[in-house]
């Protein structure tokens, strides 16, 4: 008989909201992966720097996705960790150009707060956070 996820001592994290979560994260990955992927691939020399990020925030969403899925409290902890430095680069990156555009001759998915993705890259890490402290009190 398998052992359930209680009994493994992992907490679902994706119940209820936690499903669009890893849904929003699974979105971001393919495009922030895709984009960075193929504009490094073909236009790398063009804008760098804004290529690299991009490549980074969908390595950021690849590993918070990951522990949404895997669930339990280190990987709820991780997850939390890995949502607060995605919150500090989308306001950094977003910040920096608005501060100095010619830093980008390209955007990147933090760019503008995430202007070209509907600001979804700003309120993602902000949902996610909140949804994180509350599966864990959830759980207690």
């Amino acid at each position: 008989m398998a052992a359930t996820e209680k009994q493994r001592g992992r907490t679902r994290l994706i119940g209820g909201p936690g499903i669009l979560l890893v849904w929003l994260y699974g979105v971001m990955v393919v495009g922030a992966v895709s984009r960075s992927a193929v504009q490094i691939a073909t236009e790398f020399d063009k804008a760098p720097l804004a290529y690299s990020l991009s490549a980074v925030a969908g390595l950021v969403y690849g590993f918070i996705t990951y522990s949404l899925v895997r669930g339990g409290e280190t990987a709820r902890k991780a997850a939390l960790v890995c949502c607060a430095a995605e919150l500090a680069g989308v306001l950094t990156v977003g910040t920096w150009t608005l501060a100095d555009p010619s830093a980008f001759p390209d955007a990147t998915v933090w760019s503008d707060y995430g202007m070209g993705y509907l600001f979804i890259p700003v309120l993602l890490p902000v949902t996610a956070m909140f949804w994180l402290r509350r599966s864990r009190t959830a759980t207690q």
